[in-house]
């Protein structure tokens, strides 16, 4: 049995046993699937009724149990017969589209018909029964620029030529609707945003046929004079561009760059300009796609091209030298006066102020050259010396004379060619001896020469003795080198100790220079096979290694040392002298130690304790050493009491006063004063305020004082005894 989904309340079918006679006493009982709260029967007349809407999409059909009873009996009728109940479809769910919003993209310029996304929708009715899940796809919104299969619902172009530099997004709204489409149908909506990517199809394009730029001529090589751009519709890859100079009278000054990051054309210099010589420089740009699709080809040539004018302003130059650097050359004899070359310098402005001409003086110290201002030409000042100097190195600096800050320095390498102008002399200071016992021909000593000057072809030097000699002779060895020979035997030290024997050395140069030079031989006392044994006291000096002037510099130095030793002992002496008490005026506190009880009136002159008991006499003025003058922190220190009556209190208060000066050293003071005070049986032992004589003293009582004063008593009584006597 069948029945609609939206019934409710209704009876949709009449249950009835065979054996209801119709009395009222047949009763009618439903069990099963939603049974009394879905269904409901009726349980006289075996009606069924829906107690509520029926939902196909939420439970299709129903099975049910029903079943006649007896009302007086309660006995069943006949067995439970089961049936089921099926909703039947009616068209009440509009499409869905999985999607709410749709993404897409394909690329632009696509042909007619390129697949683009694919929507879907779906409807909750029964697709087996009538069309009420039956759905056509159809666009409502993208026309004419795309289309939608109404059976797939792919979206589709559906125009050619669609170009993203024109229009990079499209919103296309799809409807899909259900009953086949028909009229009364339901129908829902979904959103496809399409968006355009690129390709390259739009070629590099210059805005402009002509560029203007401008620089100084004096921009340095690398510089940027300006940067041009073309416009490209594309983006990404399809937009790098390159940028090349292809023609132009100004290729050969100018080159471009790209700036990978700009996309610009940077022009810069690739060779100095020069605004004397040319104003503008012209070259031909042409820019291209990097990345170049061939299937677009026939959109034209991606390439593009513009004339770039460079005007060159002029800069006030410094002047220009003919040459990088000069070099010249000249004789080391050659006199003063005479010019050794000419520098040239020229204002390479349209001006064309006249030069002048100066040597910077810090590169000719010595003052040997001179530079004519005007026409640059370079002369001696000086005699040159090869020997001093082979190579002078000067600056010339060249001004413009309206303009003397505009300078320009070139460097000028003057070379000094050697002249044979210095006469060979001996390699070294030779010591030669000879043994008392040689034999005539005997080699004595083999000489060298040398000379400052540089011949071309090397030295050649030849040795001859300035006259005859009657003790030695020369051989030329003719390799710059001679040998002394003995003419005789039998030398005596005694008779002749020392021999000088002058040897003439000449060049071979032109002119020829010769010299004169004294070989020096001592008589040695040699044993049988010719070594030295002893010669004068200067032979053997010298045979040591020692000269002369090396013996006074040992002596100058043990003389030092000597005096050095004595002002030691000398200091040593005098500090051991020193009293132990510098001065009077020391700050510190003199503590005397005495051994013996007393000595009457002497005592006085090591420390006056008078001045414990009158302290107004202390002088107020004497600054300490140990603390900071007054100038500099007021030291006001309060005034000592006027009456001590014993040195005691004394002490006290002067302790107290220090205690509490904050202007003290911080370190403390220990000051000992010899008075015994009044608890001492002695009392006091001083002899200030004795009397004058000692015949006025009386020692008797000292024999009271214990055994302590037995010897002092002993000495004094006996002593008064004595003198009464």
């Amino acid at each position: 049995m069948t029945c609609s989904q939206k019934s409710t309340g209704v009876c949709f079918v009449k249950l009835r046993s065979d054996k209801d006679r119709g009395d009222g006493t047949a009763r009618y009982v439903l069990s099963g699937e939603g049974a009394g709260t879905i269904f409901r029967i009726d349980e006289k007349s075996g009606d069924l009724h829906a107690t509520q809407r029926l939902d196909r999409e939420e439970k299709a059909s129903y099975t049910l149990q029903a079943q006649a009873f007896n009302k007086i009996t309660g006995l069943p009728l006949e067995p439970a017969t089961e049936f089921i109940v099926k909703i039947h479809d009616i068209n009440d769910n509009e499409p869905k589209f999985t999607k709410a919003v749709y993404t897409a993209s394909v690329p632009e310029m696509s042909d007619i018909g390129t697949f683009v996304i694919e929507v879907n929708a779906t409807d909750a009715d029964d697709a087996t029964y009538g069309n009420s899940a039956k759905l056509v796809y159809s666009i409502l919104q993208g026309q004419p620029y795309f289309s939608v299969e109404p059976e797939t619902g792919i979206v589709r172009i559906a125009l050619s030529n669609m170009d993203r530099e024109v229009r990079k997004e499209y919103q296309v709204v799809i409807q899909a609707k259900d009953m086949a489409g028909q009229m009364g149908g339901l129908s829902g909506t979904t959103m496809v945003n399409v968006t355009l990517t690129d390709v390259n199809d739009s070629p590099p394009r210059f805005a402009y046929s002509s560029y203007h730029l401008s620089t100084y001529e004096s921009a340095e090589i690398g510089s940027t004079v300006g940067r041009i751009k073309a416009n490209d519709g594309d983006e990404g890859e399809n937009a790098e561009m390159k940028y090349r100079i292809v023609d132009g009278d100004g290729k050969e000054y100018l080159d471009i760059i790209t700036d990978e990051t700009t996309q610009e054309g940077v022009m810069v210099i690739k060779k100095k300009l020069d605004y004397e010589s040319k104003r503008v420089y012209t070259v031909k740009v042409e820019v291209t796609n990097t990345h170049q699709d061939p299937s677009f080809s026939d959109l034209g040539p991606f390439l593009d091209t513009a004339i770039v004018k460079v005007t060159a302003k002029d800069v006030d130059e410094p002047p220009v030298f003919s040459r990088p650097q000069y070099v010249f050359e000249v004789n080391e004899d050659t006199p003063k006066g005479i010019a050794v070359g000419t520098i040239t310098a020229w204002d390479p402005d349209a001006t064309h102020y006249p030069i002048q001409y100066a040597i910077d003086q810090h590169t000719d110290p010595e003052r040997l050259y001179h530079i004519d201002p005007k026409n640059g030409s370079i002369t001696i000042l000086k005699s040159l010396d090869r020997e001093v100097s082979k190579w002078h190195n000067i600056s010339v600096l060249a001004s413009e004379i309206n303009n003397p800050h505009q300078r320009s320095r070139v460097p000028v390498l003057i070379k000094v060619l050697d002249v044979n102008d210095n006469a060979p002399e001996f390699a070294m200071i030779y010591e030669t001896f000879v043994c008392e016992n040689v034999k005539a021909g005997q080699l004595i000593q083999t000489i060298s020469a040398i000379d400052t000057d540089d011949p071309l072809v090397g030295h050649k030097f030849v040795f001859t003795l300035s006259s005859m000699n009657p003790n030695f002779t020369i051989f030329d060895n003719e390799d710059n080198t001679a040998r002394i020979l003995t003419r005789r035997s039998g030398f005596n030290r005694r008779e002749m100790s020392v021999y000088y024997l002058p040897v003439v050395i000449s060049d071979s140069d032109y002119p020829i220079q010769s010299s004169t030079s004294t070989l020096t031989i001592r008589v040695c006392s040699c044993d049988a096979t010719g070594n030295m044994r002893s010669c004068s006291v200067d032979a053997l000096l010298l045979s040591a290694g020692l000269s002369t002037g090396a013996l006074v510099a040992i002596l100058l130095c043990i003389l030092i040392l000597l005096m050095i030793v004595v002002l030691f002992s000398a200091l040593k002496k005098q500090r051991r002298k020193e009293p132990l008490i510098i001065s009077k005026e020391d700050v510190r506190d003199n503590v005397v130690s005495y051994n013996d009880e007393g000595g009457g009136e002497e005592d006085t002159q090591a420390f006056d304790i008078g001045t414990l008991r009158h302290p107004e006499v202390i002088e107020s003025n004497k600054l300490r050493r140990d603390i900071i003058p007054e100038m500099l922190f007021p030291y006001h220190r309060p005034s000592p009491m006027k009456e001590c009556a014993d040195v005691r209190d004394f002490i006290i208060s002067r302790l107290q006063e220090n205690d509490t000066d904050p202007f003290t050293p911080p370190y403390d003071s220990l000051a000992t004063y010899a008075y015994e005070g009044n608890g001492s049986i002695a009392e006091s032992l001083s002899s200030l305020e004795s009397s004058v004589t000692e015949g006025d003293h009386e020692y008797d009582y000292l024999s009271n004082w214990g055994p302590q004063f037995k010897k002092l008593a002993d000495m004094y009584i006996g002593k008064d005894t004595g003198v009464a006597n």
